[in-house]
């Protein structure tokens, strides 16, 4: 109410116009930068519409090798265990980075997840997915799940990064499969990149998520040469 008092409504008006130009802008320069490349028929002819992503972990592998990148509160974590049931369930994020979340999360995962890890079903790896993603060996996992930042640059190296860890048959999932975060006015990259990567390296869709709302989950796989 001050500022609307203090500045004149021609000057505010002025200020209100320069800001949305410049946020179109960068919104224009954002779209830019995220390649767009259709689908073909061959990558959806097995495309199956599922309910939500806890009905996606039914149909997924029982008793399998599985990561899941980015972790948060090990919700999602507890989901796998439960549904799943991973013989091997590893947990990749980044906690205590100054820029994600605090070290406490970490030390919350561990402890709601202690009688798992000491039993090895869980192993926690901290860090960046792109540098936890390397060091596993080739032909490792039966499936994996993505849910780290959404964008369109980490989506597409993860998807890359894990195609060779996967084994014969082996399913990448994974979550935010929308535009954006409406809330949060943050443009996600996820369909692009799985997009790009079903085209590029020959793989298909196999199960999309159908949620209300903007966090839908995908699941794809490689085809056949």
């Amino acid at each position: 109410m001050l500022l609307a008092k203090l500045v004149p409504a021609s000057i505010r008006s002025s200020i209100y116009k320069n800001l949305k130009a410049t946020l179109r802008q960068s919104r224009v320069n954002t779209e830019k930068a995220i390649p767009v490349i259709n689908l073909q028929q061959k990558h959806i002819n097995n495309l199956k519409a599922v309910v939500n992503r806890e009905d996606l972990l039914s149909l997924l592998p029982k008793d399998g090798v599985v990561v899941e990148l980015g972790v948060d509160h090990g919700k999602f974590s507890e989901l796998i265990l439960e549904i799943a049931r991973p013989k091997k369930l590893h947990l990749v994020d980044a906690w205590g980075n100054p820029e994600r979340f605090h070290d406490g999360l970490k030390v919350m995962v561990i402890e709601k997840f202690k009688n798992e890890i000491a039993s090895s079903q869980v192993e926690v790896n901290v860090g960046y997915s792109t540098s936890i993603i390397p060091t596993f060996p080739a032909n490792y996992f039966d499936w994996a799940y993505i849910d780290t930042d959404h964008s369109y640059s980490l989506t597409s190296r993860e998807l890359n990064l894990l195609k060779d860890k996967m084994k014969p048959g082996g399913i990448i999932a994974g979550h935010d499969y929308a535009i954006c975060n409406w809330v949060d006015d943050i443009r996600y990259g996820v369909i692009e990149a799985v997009h790009e990567f079903c085209v590029k390296e020959n793989w298909e869709m196999i199960y999309l998520t159908v949620e209300t709302g903007p966090y839908r989950s995908f699941a794809v796989r490689k085809l056949p040469d």
